[in-house]
């Protein structure tokens, strides 16, 4: 749920319809030869009642940020009676990485299942001997279940699969609507989408709203608009695919960074940092007026914007056409005692039917084929976002989509270098050129 991966070559998905014959075009799925929606421990006819009867055990999941599975765990824990889910939310992503990778490295401490942000992910592909391989598990039946790039992205150099897709970062770009008509600019999804159809339109417009003499900024940074920009504009971001660091040398990346940047230059900027208390009362003090919005975004600002702006946010097409940014993993460590279990449990909540609870509970868009052609996501509304069609607007940015490659140290580079310099310029400290510098020759000391 927060840095992405891929990025588009065509805008599909036309019609659910299309996706329902990615699926076979039958809407029953569920045939006990595949990984149904209702899939759990128990094999072949056994049911609940004789669950009750197996060896009681608990299995400790653990996730950062929100991923939306209370509900998926109480259905998970019905359909088996002698399964106790302890679900311990670990904070946000840069609190739990290097607490999970310690773990991983002393061979205890981790939970049975745990999430994997995409750009964590890629660390324990390339050293994949701390997680379990669930082919070994039974996980062959789960191909053709997801996206193939989602699928594939789990799955190690020599074949391993280490991690079972949660949910995908389609685009938008949420808008306080309301602000927009104080501002005298269309407020309206369908003309905001209109209105910038690149990322030069989207400033633009942001000029005129800063000249109306609105009481907020913009956008909530300069680094907001990075991720989805080179992931909608480049093969490659920090490292190269024989793992070289080229985040010196990738044009689309210093085209980002520039372009934020002068987003705060023009003074359009609030200069927040992402995922900080600041930023949580910057939505409450209405600080800013548009946000780059992965479909797992829109929980996030709920839950920070609160009950005081529902129905003031609203969500439309993002500049520069469709993407993806962001989207996680279960996997389960080699640590586990239970691993049976501990897979049945990812696969539940990866499953169509898990991914669709989560879905209605924090906005994480399906990565499985039958979620993303589910009426409960097609034709789902989102009622704090003023009934806005969350569903229709990002699933047609997911659905063909090409990898672009990351590497393992990608998510150190961006949040631990790149992202703190970009701040320090934002924030007038240091230049532009002195802090890209700057994290030029740190992230060259990672490799």
């Amino acid at each position: 749920m927060s840095v992405g991966t891929i990025r588009t070559r065509m805008i599909v998905l036309g019609t659910a319809a299309l996706l329902v014959a990615a699926c076979g075009g039958d809407d029953d799925t569920n045939t006990g030869d595949g990984p149904g929606t209702n899939d759990t421990v128990a094999e072949d006819d056994d049911t609940p009642q004789e669950n009750e009867q197996a060896e009681a055990v608990t299995l400790v999941l653990q996730t950062f940020g929100d991923f939306g599975y209370d509900a998926a765990i109480e259905e998970f824990e019905e359909l088996n009676p002698h399964i106790t889910v302890d679900h311990q939310r670990m904070g946000e992503l840069r609190d739990f990485a290097p607490q999970l990778a310690q773990w991983i490295a002393a061979g205890s401490g981790a939970g049975d299942v745990v999430g994997l942000e995409e750009g964590i992910l890629l660390q324990y592909i390339e050293n994949p001997d701390g997680f379990l391989d669930l082919f070994e598990y039974g996980a062959e039946e789960l191909e053709g279940v997801y996206l193939d790039w989602k699928w594939e992205r789990g799955i190690t150099e020599d074949g391993r699969l280490i991690g079972l897709g949660t949910d995908v970062g389609g685009l938008a770009m949420c808008y306080r609507a309301d602000l927009f008509e104080e501002a005298g600019l269309p407020s309206d999804r369908e003309e905001v989408s209109a209105l910038w159809p690149t990322w030069d339109d989207y400033l633009e417009a942001g000029r005129q709203f800063r000249d109306s003499g609105a009481d907020a900024a913009w956008l909530d940074s300069a680094t907001g608009v990075v991720q989805p920009y080179v992931m909608q504009n480049s093969d490659v971001f920090f490292y190269d695919t024989d793992g070289q660091f080229i985040g010196d040398t990738n044009p689309v990346f210093r085209e980002a960074w520039d372009f934020g940047l002068n987003l705060a230059e023009e003074d359009l900027t609030a200069g927040l940092i992402t995922w900080s208390d600041e930023w949580t009362a910057g939505f409450q003090a209405s600080d800013f007026a548009t946000r780059p919005c992965p479909s797992w975004m829109t929980g996030a600002i709920e839950d920070r914007a609160g009950d005081a702006h529902a129905g003031a946010w609203d969500v439309a097409s993002i500049p520069g056409g469709a993407g993806n940014w962001g989207g996680s993993y279960l996997g389960v460590p080699a640590q586990t005692e239970h691993p049976q279990e501990a897979y049945e449990l990812a696969k539940f909540l990866t499953s169509p039917d898990g991914q669709l609870h989560a879905f209605e509970a924090m906005g994480g868009m399906p990565s499985s084929l039958e979620g993303l052609s589910d009426p409960r996501f097609t034709e789902t509304t989102n009622p704090y976002f003023r009934d806005a069609p969350v569903g229709e607007i990002m699933a047609a940015t997911v659905t063909e989509l090409e990898p672009i490659h990351l590497g393992a140290l990608h998510q150190q580079t961006w949040e631990n270098v790149f992202e703190p310099a970009m701040q320090r310029a934002e924030a007038g400290t240091e230049s532009s050129d002195d802090a890209f510098q700057s994290a030029v020759g740190e992230a060259e000391t990672l490799q």
